[in-house]
């Protein structure tokens, strides 16, 4: 075995491109933890439960069972077929050629299920650009899918199908290059899907199949450098971070709220016989913070990381009653924006500069969020684990508690259970007469 400038070259590469890859990552991270802090590392057991079933699992993907099945088959591509990755990194780096042949026949059934998952996966791209692109689904036409966001689900379908192609047409060309004895090509491997293509290579001659190979085998690991670093500008983030994002997923039952810790603060001071409020603030104590969320800073880093891993498959709003009665909300959207003014207000940050918008007005206007009807669909719809509603609610908190902006039916009702402890403009003492009537 001995290191040749190739080698050199893909090393090069390999750290560039892990490299920027690492810097991605660190960006990621300083964009979500400019949220607010919060403990959610409580029962671990349950938590690695809910991962195991939803992200690894799958098994809220296929309640639509079409795209759900056609979803694991690509799922399954990627996480096994980078195992064929790290045996191209190993070749690159060190000059050998199918560094795992030593495992003789099981060698050749793991190339021979690499194909065929290659295969089923450029299938499945396929059916999933006809549905967006020919069937037109409706979800994934909608205003907020314009322009990025289309481009951005397109490419990626076709970097999908560009690599899967190039990993077959390398193995084609390899395989006819073992037939031909040609160094260091060794008999080794099973090619099903392949050896269907190295007929249309049989006439080229040993130097034009060295080229192919060769040429199919830098551009696909080059392209698999590129894919990874293109997922932090991509909504396929959440191929890295769907496993962290149900890993801290909501565990208590969907419709129960959280209490602002604020207002638990202030309540229990108000019940506290002993509390003084003209007391002087010590300097151990923090004043209070503002009620709900006003920017992204407000929002604590969990609901930060849902802005991140959300795929834009549409299924929350798709469901969303108050968008299917022509509201103007839209739960996917409204995670696009808290992520759209998340890596704004981060980008701001590193460069020690600041704005006056906010993601409440600026981004998210009050007539979305008084829209929601907090019915939790979007929360069950969504395939891992995304709260939109808690947003939702931490904003409509902000706008009762800071502006005292509630609409004027809320008002009313917060006035009548303050005055007649109940919602309806009825004293207690009436209330029974409507069955006297």
């Amino acid at each position: 075995m001995m290191l040749t400038g190739s080698n050199i070259v893909f090393g090069i590469a390999l750290i560039i491109g892990v490299g920027f890859f690492v810097r991605s990552i660190k960006r990621l991270r300083a964009s979500i933890f400019q949220g607010r802090k919060v403990e959610v590392n409580n029962q671990k057991l349950q938590r690695f439960k809910q991962m195991a079933l939803i992200a690894i699992g799958q098994s809220k993907m296929v309640k639509k069972p079409i795209s759900g099945a056609l979803h694991i088959i690509v799922y399954l591509g990627f996480i096994i077929i980078n195992i064929e990755v790290l045996e191209i990194i190993i070749d690159g780096l060190f000059g050998t050629h199918r560094f795992f042949s030593f495992l003789g026949s099981f060698y050749s059934v793991l190339i021979g299920s690499f194909e065929v998952l290659a295969f089923l996966v450029i299938g499945a791209v396929t059916v999933f650009w006809i549905r967006r692109n020919i069937i037109r689904i409706k979800r994934f036409i909608m205003p907020e899918m314009r322009g990025w966001p289309k481009f951005d689900a397109n490419l990626i379908l076709y970097i999908e199908v560009v690599l899967m192609s190039l990993f077959l047409l390398m193995n084609a060309a390899d395989q006819n290059l073992q037939e031909l004895g040609v160094a260091p090509y060794q008999v080794a491997g099973s090619f099903p899907i392949s050896s269907m293509i190295a007929p249309l290579l049989a006439s080229f001659s040993i130097e034009q199949l060295i080229w192919i190979e060769r040429s199919t085998w830098w551009l696909h690991i080059l392209g698999i450098l590129g894919f990874l670093n293109y997922l932090y500008y991509s909504k396929h983030l959440h191929i890295l971070l769907a496993f962290p994002n149900t890993y801290y997923g909501k565990l208590t039952p969907k419709g129960q709220l959280s209490n602002d810790q604020q207002v638990k603060k202030e309540v229990a001071q108000m019940l506290d016989p002993n509390f003084d409020p003209y007391a002087p603030v010590t300097e151990t104590e923090q004043l209070p913070e503002a009620f709900g969320a006003c920017d992204v800073t407000d929002l604590s880093w969990v609901q930060l990381m849902n802005s991140y891993s959300c795929t834009e498959c549409g299924r929350c709003t798709a469901s969303c009653p108050a968008h299917l009665t022509g509201k103007k909300l839209s739960p996917r959207q409204i995670m696009m924006k808290v992520r759209d003014r998340a890596e704004e207000k981060s980008s701001l940050t590193i460069k020690g500069a600041t704005d006056d918008k906010k993601l409440l007005g600026d981004y998210i206007s009050s007539e979305e969020l008084w829209a929601c009807t907090s019915c939790n669909a979007c929360v069950e719809a969504c395939p891992i684990s995304i709260d939109p509603l808690s947003i939702i609610i931490d904003m409509r908190r902000y706008l009762v508690m800071e502006q005292s902006a509630a609409p004027a039916e809320l008002n009313a009702m917060m006035t009548n259970i303050e005055t007649n402890g109940a919602p309806w403009p009825f004293n207690q003492l009436d209330r029974a007469n409507w069955s006297n009537e």
